[in-house]
């Protein structure tokens, strides 16, 4: 029985309740020039620190915003690539191995790596129900409507 609860909404994002850590999708180049990347460089910002931790495609870059965690899942080299379903997997793993040595159990994401990234929401909510099954936690996707 799965304790992963995957709950989708229609809002913004950047409404979550400060529980929620959020994650979001991002190239090693850490551009965030376009998407919602530019809404999480203008409000945390911290680029000089994201690009010191120095992550590869399949890990992830981590900043603390107050009480919380922001996930910056890096699926691609560079911002102009496209991420695999693998690249996202490995992303994804590494977030979860984070949250649960920081007893993380409230995640708010976009509908992370569809939108300009071009990968296919159903299949990207299998790869988070697989790699989150045994984690209980809550997941709150955020369906932008401009």
């Amino acid at each position: 029985m799965s304790t992963c609860q995957i709950k989708e909404i229609t809002g913004d994002l950047f409404s979550a309740d400060e529980k929620y850590c959020m994650a979001h999708c991002v190239a090693a180049d850490m551009r965030l020039g376009k998407g919602i990347a530019v809404k999480f460089r203008n409000k945390f910002g911290q680029i000089p620190k994201l690009k010191q931790q120095n992550v590869k495609p399949g890990g992830v870059a981590i900043l603390q915003d107050k009480s919380r965690f922001i996930y910056y899942l890096v699926t691609k080299q560079s911002s102009w690539g496209k991420p695999t379903y693998q690249t996202l997997h490995d992303s994804l793993d590494a977030m979860k191995r984070h949250m649960l040595e920081h007893g993380v159990n409230n995640l708010a994401i976009p509908r992370i790596g569809c939108g300009l990234d071009g990968l296919v929401w159903p299949k990207v909510k299998d790869l988070l129900k697989e790699v989150f099954k045994e984690v209980s936690i809550e997941i709150v996707v955020y369906n932008y409507v401009p």
